[in-house]
């Protein structure tokens, strides 16, 4: 998913010298937290709030703690974050018919914050409606259900026949699947598997929230000013594990604040968190003044530079392999926050990730770790590749480092000989504007954070044929690549990992260099995430999947 975070050079000698350390829970009993109103802010919303279609982490953390899946994600710290458990379901099933069955039992009693029961229907109506709306992973996570060619031929009148099968009478849905899956239930627990109501509209909802089924429901929208989160009336913790009660009465989200302006707000204890990092001129006062409201956690993450293969200059190869040798990857780290913040990065697989091996062919004296630009085989690639002279525009969003990287790749680009200049427009619009081929994007600045510890949720998700969608806003392989032989391996590789995990991890990284090689986009590092919070904010919770959990951190 996408995801803005920002910490500039000046800070990385304060955080390594100060000692940061975590906040601790005190000693008191939990319900002597309940209450209050956390105070969130961000520079901007992050567009629709439908589950089953919005793709960011800004919103992501949001309907975490609003809606429900089958299962879900424990929604505790650490390693374990990163477990399935039983959400909605009573259970994690076990798999049937060889790893293509799947029976769900439906807890009893669980409401939406209408007052409705949820129901199998509901769940059958929501697996549909991901492909009437054509959420951005319907072809390339959920193709895997019975059915699902036929919704992907003629989204309007899908129906998952004989895919996802209800009975009403057992309180059961039946998932069928055309081959096996391993991360079936990954796949389920992520936003896009919150479970709506069956009269829900197969459109976008845009700043309309579903009802919820969580402690939480989006009472007031309004993406530039604010979005308000209050106690879902309906709500009664059925899992600690899946779906905790929440400590603050209400939620406020705040939107159009200045990273600066974030900071005094948090200080002045009129804010618990912020979205955005810190700027950095501010980061001298906070590392001196407020060192245990500074949480540093390690991501699974890539900031990158997609380039649009289907259009000139970057459907020639050789272009695209002269900009990954001419790309300084330190300098882009620097400008991120230096190398205790962020880390350079050649190919698609963030290091430490499942399937990673390191590799990286860009860079002075190839091998495993990237060490210097390669100006003279970039020069030499560029020429043989015909395009000198061609204009280029390079898309970024207004937000945080976005712009600065911007200008170093637009400095890249102009020093191999193109006629390169920067666009920067809203972040509002920029992630899905840069997906849409109408608006002819050649190069742009953007980043991909785990949906789920699993190597094809890069390879798969942002690379497969099956992910780009020529004309829509929902067309997450925004460089358009697609290569059918790659994509055949990835297939099969899916169907690898369900018996053979080790195997599919080395096929991974194999297909993981096979995709860097093709050079389809610049990888430029992997970030670190920075979280500074209010003094009132305790039980500090961060999920490896979906950051800071809102229902988890208390402010009294």
């Amino acid at each position: 998913m996408t995801l803005k975070r920002w910490l500039q050079s000046s800070a990385v000698a304060l955080l390594a010298t100060t000692g940061l350390a975590l906040a601790q829970p005190g000693a008191a009993l939990a319900a002597d937290h309940m209450g209050g109103t956390l105070k969130l802010t961000s520079t901007s919303a992050a567009g629709t709030v439908d589950p089953g279609i919005n793709y960011t982490a800004e919103f992501w953390q949001v309907l975490f703690v609003t809606n429900d899946g089958l299962v879900a994600f424990d929604h505790t710290k650490g390693a374990a974050s990163n477990s399935i458990v039983a959400d909605l379901a009573t259970e994690v099933p076990k798999p049937e018919d060889g790893g293509k069955t799947y029976v769900f039992t439906l807890r009893k009693g669980i409401k939406f914050s209408t007052g409705k029961d949820v129901t199998p229907e509901d769940v059958v109506a929501t697996y549909q409606r991901l492909f009437k709306v054509s959420s951005p992973n319907a072809a390339s996570w959920y193709n895997v259900i019975v059915g699902s060619d036929a919704c992907l031929k003629t989204p309007a009148t899908c129906t998952l026949a004989g895919g996802v099968v209800a009975d009403d009478a057992a309180n059961t849905v039946t998932f069928h699947l055309k081959q096996p899956d391993s991360e079936f239930f990954d796949k389920l627990a992520v936003p896009f598997g919150d479970i709506v109501p069956a009269s829900t509209p197969a459109k976008d909802l845009g700043t309309t929230p579903a009802p919820a089924t969580g402690p939480y429901m989006i009472v007031t929208n309004d993406p530039q000013k604010e979005m308000i989160l209050k106690r879902n009336p309906y709500f009664k913790q059925w899992s600690e594990t899946a779906q905790p009660a929440g400590y603050a009465d209400e939620i406020d989200y705040t939107f159009g604040t200045k990273p600066e302006d974030e900071v005094s707000a948090i200080e002045n204890g009129e804010q618990d968190w912020m979205f955005d990092s810190p700027p950095a001129d501010r980061l001298v006062e906070m590392s001196k003044k407020y060192p245990n409201q500074i949480h540093i956690e390690p991501l699974f993450a890539i900031f990158y530079a997609p380039m649009n293969v289907n259009m000139a200059p970057f459907n020639n190869k050789d272009a695209r392999l002269a900009v990954n040798y001419a790309f300084n990857r330190r300098s882009a780290v620097n400008i991120y926050g230096g190398p205790r913040l962020a880390v350079p990065n050649c190919q698609v697989l963030p290091p430490g990730f499942p399937g990673y091996k390191p590799y990286c062919p860009y860079t002075m004296n190839p091998g495993t770790k990237w060490t210097a630009p390669d100006m003279a085989k970039a020069k030499s690639l560029m020429a043989s590749s015909g395009q000198a002279g061609q204009k280029v525009t390079v898309i970024a969003d207004d937000q945080n480092v976005d712009p600065q990287l911007g200008t170093y790749l637009v400095s890249v680009l102009n020093g191999l000989g193109f006629q390169a200049t920067l666009k920067v427009i809203s972040a509002n619009i920029q992630f899905t504007y840069i997906q849409n081929t109408k608006n002819n994007v050649q190069i742009s600045v953007s980043q991909w954070y785990q949906d789920y510890p699993a190597a094809s949720d890069f390879i798969n998700v942002l690379l497969s044929c099956g992910s780009f969608h020529p004309g829509s806003d929902a067309s997450i392989n925004i460089s358009g690549f697609c290569d059918k032989s790659i994509d055949a391996q990835i297939q099969k590789n899916l169907v690898t990992a369900v018996t053979d995990p080790a195997a599919a991890a080395t096929e991974w990284a194999v297909l993981d260099h096979e995709l860097t090689d093709q050079a389809p986009w610049v990888t430029m590092f992997t970030p670190k995430n920075l979280d500074f919070v209010s003094a009132r904010l305790g039980n500090y919770t961060f999920s490896d999947q979906f950051k800071m959990i809102f229902s988890q951190v208390w402010v009294q």
